[in-house]
């Protein structure tokens, strides 16, 4: 399980959606609590800035904007390098969770939603125990 600060909240949506990474491709992010998205269907990554009370990129100091950068750098060219897809959809969206979080998804033409958003138009389907370790390990 990632540490998180003692001052830091994950807010619960995305604390019940995603599976916590300790690091990835041997990197431990400094900034970010790293999750992967309990979907199936798409390997979709979550970074959370640890810091309370974050909605947009603009509320980090300017370092740790930087160092956010850095990080969906580092998390974007571990996807493609594990998982060569067509297209990575990276995103701060925040409609539903209003906590600052990036999504990196990878995205290929025979997912299912391609060529159309993840959000509404594809079924969602946890990972078995089996293909969370199976993705945790690549990952890793």
């Amino acid at each position: 399980m990632t540490n998180l600060p003692n001052n830091f909240t994950l807010a619960h949506e995305l604390k019940r959606d995603t599976i916590p990474i300790k690091s990835i491709g041997g990197n431990a992010l400094s900034l970010c609590y790293l999750g992967l998205m309990n979907n199936q269907y798409f390997p979709w990554l979550i970074l959370v800035p640890q810091e309370e009370n974050l909605k947009e990129i603009i509320d980090l100091s300017s370092t740790n904007q930087h160092q956010l950068m850095d990080e969906i750098s580092l998390v974007s060219k571990h996807m493609q390098a594990i998982f060569s897809p067509k297209k990575l959809n990276i995103a701060a969206l925040g409609n539903m969770v209003s906590q600052l979080h990036i999504h990196v998804i990878a995205r290929n033409k025979n997912d299912k939603a391609w060529p159309n958003p993840v959000w509404g138009h594809a079924p969602t389907e946890p990972y078995s125990e089996e293909e969370k370790l199976k993705i945790i390990d690549l990952l890793k």
